[in-house]
């Protein structure tokens, strides 16, 4: 149980504009049934806004989880390459309050400095893969329930697909392990001594809708030679209810609706795979707060071993991050740096909070507007000796930050753009504009070309994520 003192608030007055507690005791979601949760008592019955924010991140068998294969489809290449990893490339991050679904999540799809070919990331890191996103969701219509005193339930799930082969799916915990998660609840006071009530909550989240559908052909000698598979997904999840506070009764809210698609194509007999995906969606509050955002990845490899045992693994990605938020978001959006107004000190109406610094000739801004793209192709050679591994690639990143000027729709302004590219672990280009002004950033010296790690006694298809595997001594017909 998770208590904050309230002798906090009358040592620190200012904790009372917003406070975080940290959801205790889930840091890890493995495989388990059931889930494990929280019982949080929140000491504050005066809230009036609350927001939970969700991080989570696949790892182990799940860390490559959107070119996963449908369940039904696990064993297309066992007599060849191997079984696939399951369970689809669907996922979904799920807060659940005292059992009931508050707000979900669909994960970015995150790729760390080692992920599909080591030489994407050298030396300019995957988007996000230092510093981790978090997910808000607004949980002020649970209000009238959180303030009435007692200890109340909060879970994080992470569900995947399970299908029946006949192109049917319903949602299900994972097959595989694991996923790293955490959350915490942030609560902004009302006045002391005033308790928050309400009406009865209403909840409208009919289960996501999902379109699914594979195939496999042979090849001459009636081996299994392709598995292609698709998957579309949505979702619309809308809960209001009335809370009461010092100033009044207002009516609150909190939507989302989501959107997923995903082409998934293993030819060759498993050694090569195309992932060509897309999340999309749009969160919104009563509070002010909006999020639009999208995903597209679009990511192929190969890989080969060859009869001495030396083995090459290539591939090409192109992937995108749009991350757009609107009013008074728990995190800082990064406008705050430009602006006299600070989303995330807004009033619970979402109205601005005039702060005492603002950069000279910029306008004032309502909204922050990021967009990041990012295109490599790479190479990763490893001897079968153990001798020498290298990777080799090159990557190119385009960054870009705007902000929504107030009180013209639609107009934005560029406060940030940012283009670098990297060859072969050595930055050629590196190109800034800050508010108008472009400057150069020295680039780098050439690099020797250093050793990589050799992962002589690890299943190849196990570094791409695409199932256990054989090590490269078992494919090449040596000894494992």
């Amino acid at each position: 149980m998770l208590s904050l003192p309230s002798l906090c608030v009358s040592m620190l007055p200012w904790l009372q504009n917003v406070l975080a507690q940290q959801l205790p005791n889930i840091d890890i979601w493995k495989r388990q049934t059931p889930a494990p949760s929280s019982s949080v008592l929140v000491d504050f019955q005066n809230i009036k806004r609350a927001v939970v924010s969700l991080l989570a991140c696949g790892q182990s068998t799940e860390e490559f989880w959107y070119t996963n294969v449908f369940t039904s489809e696990e064993n297309t290449f066992a007599g060849s390459t191997g079984a696939l990893y399951g369970g689809s490339p669907w996922r979904e991050v799920q807060l659940l309050i005292d059992g009931q679904l508050a707000g979900v999540s669909w994960p970015f799809p995150i790729i760390f400095t080692g992920g599909i070919v080591p030489g994407f990331w050298r030396p300019i890191v995957g988007i996000d893969a230092f510093d981790l996103r978090e997910h808000e969701i607004d949980v002020t219509p649970w209000l009238p329930i959180l303030c009435d005193g007692t200890s109340h339930t909060f879970e994080i799930r992470v569900a995947s697909l399970n299908d029946d082969g006949a192109g049917h799916a319903t949602i299900s915990e994972l097959p595989g392990s694991y996923w790293v998660v955490t959350g915490k609840i942030f609560l902004f006071l009302d006045k002391i001594g005033s308790v928050t009530t309400g009406s009865q909550l209403k909840v409208s989240e009919p289960l996501p809708q999902f379109t699914i559908s594979s195939s496999v052909t042979q090849n001459g000698t009636g081996a299994n030679e392709t598995l292609i598979y698709n998957t579309v997904a949505s979702r619309d999840i809308t809960i209001t209810s009335t809370v009461t506070t010092s100033t009044g009764t207002q009516a609150v809210s909190w939507v989302q609706q989501l959107s997923y698609a995903n082409l998934g194509a293993i030819t060759a007999q498993g050694l090569v795979q195309l992932t060509v995906q897309n999340t999309t969606g749009a969160d919104g509050s009563s509070s002010g707060y909006a999020n639009i955002y999208s995903y597209p990845l679009n990511l192929n490899s190969s890989y080969l071993v060859d009869p001495v045992g030396d083995l090459f693994i290539s591939g090409e990605i192109s992937r995108s991050l749009d991350f757009n938020v609107f009013g008074p978001s728990v995190f800082p959006s990064g406008i705050q740096t430009f602006n006299v107004t600070t989303p995330s000190l807004f009033n619970l109406a979402g109205r601005f909070t005039p702060q005492s610094v603002q950069i000279a000739s910029l306008p004032l801004f309502s909204g922050a507007l990021l967009s990041t793209t990012q295109t490599a192709s790479a190479e990763y050679y490893s001897s079968a000796g153990g001798n020498g591994s290298y990777s080799f690639g090159s990557t190119e990143q385009d960054f870009t930050f705007n902000g929504l000027e107030v009180g013209t729709p639609g107009a934005t302004y560029e406060l940030y753009h940012r283009h670098v590219e990297a060859v072969n672990s050595t930055v050629v280009e590196d190109e800034q504009t800050l508010a108008g002004q472009t400057f150069g950033i020295p680039t780098s010296e050439p690099r020797r070309v250093t050793l990589m790690p050799n992962f002589a006694g690890f299943s190849v298809k196990s570094i791409l994520g695409r199932g256990p595997g054989k090590t490269k001594a078992e494919l090449s017909g040596g000894a494992s």
